[in-house]
């Protein structure tokens, strides 16, 4: 707690400009309190694995990524800067999101600062033993598909970023300190540079992202913005694509070491698989991340019942409850993992009545308006 209290006294002593030593000392350390990792928990034998799967992810994973001739790119979104008509698309982009609410823009500016941090789930990645490209130009498959990945959802947050950028809805300036702080910041992953886990961990966020960006596209187009609408539906779409590559990789892992494999996916779940930005911050609000967390559950984006559904849907697909042959700590794994969605759904109830009695909170990324949470 004394920790936590200095750290806090000290972002608030950066915020009335003390000295620059302090800011330098404190500006990029999490506002949240990050607790102890363990590093490097799979044992050495187990890279051995991950080299022999190296022929499988050449022909299951890199066939998954598109080439980028034939990618789209955010500009294909945007008004065209070299065109006679650039300021009358920009006044027509800004016609239609005048219809979006404020909640609206809090949760998509949240779902793009996730976005462009990107940066920091490619070093997640490549901390990973026995898949990191460790060179920066690596021809495994595995680096290939880092890059890639990252390279595909880089466009994520370029392309969200100018959209609302020229919506002029939001303050952009709070909004790239945001992004600075969190990139700077980095990602509480507890992926122990373990492989197992970090699969685990981006199969089930990957499908969250997807399940968010297509709720984000669903109320655009229900709030009048159908171009914004196709934006995150062509966002969703490739959150989808990655979340197949990423569930493949751990069934295979379930096909060969299923031991391990359910070992993994019960330590990620007592964890708790967080959001990628959990350690938002904007330099005015410690507790960012829940309070847009909670405006997502409220408007339907991201909810306890989606983290319930993609649970499920995990176990289904991995055919965790047909698992056998497992060691004793094995099956308590896989009865833990099985009967999890259900007490989550318990969860789900309670935060609905929570929500009822939530206050009104200011966010400086639309400029200090108030929203429900």
């Amino acid at each position: 707690m004394l920790g936590l209290i200095k750290i806090i006294i000290t972002s608030l002593a950066n915020l009335i400009g003390f000295s620059e030593e302090v800011n330098v000392e404190r500006s990029y350390r999490p506002a949240k309190e990050v607790h102890f990792q363990i590093t490097h928990s799979m044992p050495p034998q187990k890279i051995e694995i991950f080299k022999s799967l190296e022929g499988w992810a050449e022909k299951n994973l890199l066939t998954l990524l598109k080439p980028v001739e034939k990618s789209w790119q955010p500009q294909d979104f945007l008004p065209e800067p070299d065109s006679e008509g650039f300021y009358d698309q920009i006044k027509e982009l800004r016609e239609r999101t005048k219809e979006l609410s404020d909640d609206y823009f809090v949760v998509l500016v949240g779902d793009m600062i996730t976005e462009e941090a990107v940066p920091t789930y490619q070093s997640a990645l490549n901390s990973l033993d026995g898949i990191q490209d460790e060179t920066s130009v690596s021809l495994t498959p595995w680096a290939i598909w880092t890059r890639a990945w990252t390279a595909e959802e880089n466009r994520h947050g370029d392309l969200l970023n100018k959209y609302l950028y020229l919506s002029g809805r939001v303050d952009m300036r709070k909004i790239e300190k945001t992004i600075q702080f969190l990139i700077g910041c980095g990602m509480d992953s507890k992926f122990e540079n373990n492989p197992y886990f970090g699969f685990i961990y981006t199969s089930f966020q990957e499908r969250a992202t997807f399940i968010s960006h297509g709720n984000t596209a669903k109320l655009a187009k229900e709030q009048g913005d159908i171009k914004l609408a196709q934006i995150c539906g062509t966002i969703a779409a490739d959150e989808k694509r990655h979340e197949t590559a990423y569930v493949k990789i751990v069934e295979k892992l379930f096909e060969i070491d299923p031991d391990t494999t359910v070992l993994a996916f019960a330590n990620m779940m007592r964890k708790k698989i967080s959001m990628p930005a959990e350690l938002i911050y904007d330099g005015e609000d410690c507790n960012l991340f829940n309070h847009y967390s909670a405006a997502a559950q409220r408007l339907g984006v991201y909810t306890a019942k989606d983290y319930a559904d993609i649970l499920e849907f995990l176990v289904g697909r991995w055919k965790v409850d047909k698992l056998t042959g497992l060691s004793g700590e094995g099956r308590r794994a896989q009865d833990f993992v099985c009967g999890l969605a259900p007490r989550v759904r318990k969860y789900e109830e309670r935060a609905r009545e929570k929500a009822k009695k939530a206050p009104a909170i200011p966010f400086s990324w639309i400029f200090g308006r108030e929203v429900q949470l």
